[in-house]
Order: structure tokens, then sequence, then C-alpha cells
């Protein structure tokens, strides 16, 4: 099966199946999503919305965030993955938004990108989540999902490489949403150690499944 049919398949399925997917962080506005998104690096979305309801409570606001400082800030999120450095980028963030950004979170990349603490994986998400920007935010999951269903070439080594492949097939109204059906797909069936291709609808086009199970015919009706 060429590229392209495993884009047009996984397109199909999700557009009917899970036509308005969203991320798992609880926010409610640009501010609170980028504080989630930088405490979700190495940590789980659960983690996170455990911690941030009393983080926010504390520090609502940017101008609240830019007067505090990592010490002032550690406590709240001691129970989450490299407290100290995150408080660290927390406390430079806060600062950064209200001297450079007018209290504002930026849409573009680039500019999200001078942030502390956001990395390019962090700037894709708020672009897409909060300003439905065609950016593919490639974590973990999207990294091995892509390339176990052969959306991407093996020799895609780095997260931006898989990314830049998967923007050549992905329409870019449909990038934001494309962005949580891998990530979900691989948080919940297509795991890491273990997947679940018994309870998925995607192994008719799985390179990893054709691989494992050789002799299931390639075929859309043995959608599981």
């Amino acid at each position: 099966m060429r590229k392209k049919e495993r884009y047009q398949h996984l397109i199909e399925y999700f557009t009917t199946n899970f036509p308005e997917p969203k991320t798992e962080l609880h926010y409610k506005n640009a501010y609170e999503l980028l504080l989630a998104v930088v405490l979700s690096a190495q940590c789980t979305d659960k983690r996170v919305n455990l911690v941030i309801p009393a983080l926010l409570e504390q520090f609502p606001t940017p101008q609240h965030l830019a007067a505090a400082t990592p010490d002032d800030i550690y406590p709240f999120i001691k129970s989450i993955s490299y407290p100290n450095n995150k408080a660290k980028h927390l406390a430079g963030l806060g600062k950064m938004l209200v001297e450079q950004f007018n209290a504002e979170v930026p849409s573009s990349v680039a500019e999200l990108q001078q942030l502390p603490g956001v990395g390019r994986k962090t700037a894709n998400v708020i672009s897409s989540v909060i300003y439905n920007q065609p950016a593919m935010a490639v974590d973990t999951h999207v990294f091995r999902v892509s390339k176990r269903l052969g959306l991407v070439t093996q020799n895609a080594h780095t997260p931006l490489e898989v990314e830049k492949q998967l923007m050549q097939g992905i329409p870019q109204s449909l990038v934001p949403k494309a962005h949580h059906w891998l990530i979900l797909h691989g948080r919940y069936i297509c795991v890491a150690r273990k997947p679940k291709c018994e309870h998925c609808a995607l192994t008719y086009f799985c390179k990893f499944y054709q691989t494992h199970w050789p002799n299931i015919p390639d075929d859309p009706e043995n959608r599981l």
C-alpha cells in the first residue's frame, strides 16, 4: 500500500469515528494551556490536571507568575517530574510574557519558542490547539504511531523529520485534529511496549501489524 493511501485511510477512519478530538489537559485559556503543556513534559496529563488548579489559583495571570520566584512556584509543582527546572521555566516564562508580549500568549511557533521551557513541540501544541494553526506537535506517541502505521519513513530519526513528513501527508485543515488523533491512539491503543492490536481498527494498513502478523491479509474487511 502506498503512503498516500495510508493517509487516506487514517483520515477516513478518524474523521468518521473521532471527528472532534480534544487535548486531555484541562485549561480555560491560552495561558493555562501553556503552563499545562510545559508541566506535561515527561509527565502524564493526569498528574498535570491534578496539580495545576492550585498553581493557577495562586498565579491566575501572567502578571502573577511574573512576580513569582522559582521557590514560590516549586511547592505547587513538586509532584511533577523535574520540578526544579520547571519552576525556573515558569518563573522566566511569566516575566517574558509580561515584558515582551504584553501578557498575551503569542500565536507564532517562532515567538512561542522564545519562552523559557517552550520547545518546538510545546509551541506547536499551543499554536494548534489555541490558534487552530496547521502545526504538528510530535511527542513520543506521534513519533511511534506515525512510524508504525507507515505514515513516515523509517529513516525519519528526529521529531522534526517526522513532523515535516506528516505535514506533507495531512491536509493543513486537518493537522490540528490529526495531532490529537495520533496522540490518543498512541496513548490508549498503539502503546509502546505491547500495542493493543486486537482492539485497533487500523491494522489493515499498519506496517507494524503486517510485519508482526504477516499472515493477516491486507484487506479493509479485517478491521478489528
